[in-house]
């Protein structure tokens, strides 16, 4: 479910003459049936707006005097959201017979043609105060408040998203609250320019407006509105000079290719969008690929499981994002760490929303080829999901069969969208032999007989740092291990880190080094496995060296992988030739 929150003017929206109809106040508790809550936002002061609408206590939280003031009808509390007017501003206005003067907690309202005197006042006295219009009344609120500030101040009350929010409204002073929610409508009766902004425009007017609105939501969630929602959308490259765009809601996305061919850096590009757009996500990493990614928290690492507990509350902001590392993690444990964690994911969803999107790194690893999930694990579309994968066949069929969006990149893009296709059992789009280049990716949507599009990725704006002591002591998987084997094949030692490739290295036979460094195996390792294109090219010029001893070669080696990582100080001191 995309929307959670309903946000609606009262005056010209959901009331008419200052009324609700009885028919409107049914379709508001058929909305709240469905799990949704609804919040008002209102220019009106309190006592008036209890005076007037006796089912208040429909509403969740009430934004009155335009952002001024927040109330909980629940339980009859007043949570004032700026300073009250002072006595002098009062006074002023008086001395300049302007009235009526309506004071609330904190607003002061009075009425059109008195805005010359408000903002002379204003002015004469020095204060930080705005001026705001709706429909003949004028509003004096501080700086800064409006219905929007009220709205984000009774989201955060109730821990969503604006993402996650439904504003209707009609007049200028609902400009501001209606930006802010993922979807805005405006009523048929409303404003020329409160229609020309909005997302969605009713048939109906006032409350019959209001009540279509519901109508959808019921039944569909406004799905009908989701193609013409595109302000929203990930922007991601261009094709052909056109801006290529994701959408923010409802898609299944895979990124498959060999390694060191741009999949992380496709992945961090949707994570960044996600960040533009303010979105919420959760990054599952088993390899510490993105354990410095600014504006989310990392939760675990080499040393550390990640809590489950902590993770889920600080998701419970909304402004939260995380990076779930699993390095600390025997990889025997990680999909079953993973899937408790989804479970509780997919259940703050279902409460909320959020998080709104989730990035499942070397997905291969948490839901394999030959899992499959009991019934009732994953739910029948599995929206908002980007998973991230070698090659498809690894990934779980259950996992393939809820993918709508596919992008390949490497060399080899138009083979790995074919074993795509054949591990779902559909026919490989039509598209003509082509070049990849680097920083390019393959978008193909799944069942398309359009062919698949090459698209050029956006620069990644942040840069994602190496962390100095992931790969020197994390926990690689066994395919992307390092194993020293010799020439006869005779022993089968595993470096499963940088750490480990170093002190195994120190103490092989001469014989079994010399094997591997002429074989180009060190270089291949650091650019397939380690993903360090500087430090494969280092070892490759170490491995071209015909005249060095296994002793200056293994210290070149060393100072090559030591001048980017951290190695540990317990890390023995080289002793060439060691058996």
């Amino acid at each position: 479910m995309r929307y959670h929150v309903l946000a609606t003017d009262y005056d010209g929206t959901l009331a008419q003459d200052g009324r609700v109809d009885a028919a409107t106040v049914d379709w508001l508790r058929k909305l709240l049936a469905t799990g949704r809550r609804l919040v008002m936002v209102t220019g009106r002061e309190l006592p008036e707006l209890l005076n007037i609408f006796p089912e208040i206590d429909l509403f969740e939280w009430v934004v009155a005097e335009n952002g001024g003031l927040l109330y909980r009808p629940s339980a009859k509390e007043e949570k004032p959201l700026a300073e009250p007017p002072s006595d002098s501003f009062l006074q002023a206005l008086r001395d300049k017979n302007v009235g009526p003067i309506s004071v609330g907690r904190v607003v002061v309202a009075t009425w059109e043609p008195h805005q010359d005197a408000v903002i002379n006042t204003i002015r004469d006295q020095g204060l930080e105060l705005q001026v705001i219009f709706n429909k003949g009344a004028v509003m004096i609120l501080p700086a800064g408040v409006n219905k929007a500030s009220g709205l984000i101040a009774a989201l955060k009350e109730m821990n969503i998203s604006p993402h996650n929010v439904v504003g209707i409204g009609d007049a200028e002073n609902d400009h501001a609250f209606l930006r802010l929610c993922e979807m805005s409508v405006a009523v048929a009766n409303a404003l020329q320019a409160v229609k020309d902004t909005a997302d969605l425009v009713t048939a109906g007017d006032h409350s019959q407006g209001v009540c279509q609105v519901i109508e959808e939501l019921v039944a569909n969630d406004l799905a009908d509105a989701h193609l013409r929602l595109q302000r929203h959308h990930l922007e991601l490259g261009t094709c052909d000079e056109q801006k290529v765009l994701l959408s923010p809601y409802g898609q299944s996305v895979l990124i498959c290719g060999p390694s060191a061919s741009g999949k992380s850096t496709v992945a961090t590009r949707i994570v960044e969008a996600l960040q533009e757009q303010q979105y919420q996500f959760c990054l599952i990493d088993p390899e510490g690929d993105y354990d410095e990614f600014e504006g989310a928290v990392v939760f675990g690492g080499p040393k550390a499981a990640p809590p489950e507990d902590e993770i889920l509350r600080l998701l419970a902001d909304p402004n939260a994002n995380a990076v779930v590392c699993l390095t600390g993690m025997p990889i025997p444990d990680r999909p079953p760490f993973f899937l408790r964690l989804l479970s509780q994911l997919l259940q703050m969803r279902s409460r909320t929303g959020r998080p709104h999107w989730l990035i499942l790194d070397e997905a291969h690893h948490l839901m394999p080829a030959e899992w499959l999930p009991p019934d009732g694990t994953l739910p029948k579309e599995l929206t908002n999901v980007v998973l991230i994968t070698v090659h498809p066949d690894l990934l779980s069929g259950a996992l393939l069969d809820r993918v709508d969006t596919v992008l390949v990149v490497g060399a080899d893009a138009l083979d790995t969208l074919t074993d795509f296709t054949s591990a779902i059992n559909q026919p490989t789009p039509q598209m003509e032999s082509t070049t990849m280049e680097p920083g390019e990716f393959l978008l193909w949507l799944k069942g398309s007989t359009v062919p698949p599009q090459k698209v050029l990725a956006h620069p990644c704006k942040m840069a994602r740092h190496r962390h100095s002591r992931k790969y020197a002591e994390g926990q690689l998987p066994s395919d992307r291990s390092f194993y020293f084997q010799g020439p006869q094949l005779k022993m089968n030692l595993r470096a499963q880190n940088l750490m480990l490739f170093l002190q195994i290295g120190d103490g092989v036979d001469d014989e079994t080094w010399q094997y591997h460094l002429r074989r180009g195996d060190f270089s291949r390792w650091f650019r397939e496995c380690i993903k360090d294109e500087n430090l494969a090219t280092a070892a490759e010029r170490v491995e071209s060296l015909t005249n060095a001893t296994p002793q200056e070669s293994r210290a070149l080696i060393r100072s090559a992988v030591e001048q980017d990582y951290t190695v540990p100080a317990s890390l023995p001191l080289p002793v060439a030739g060691a058996s």
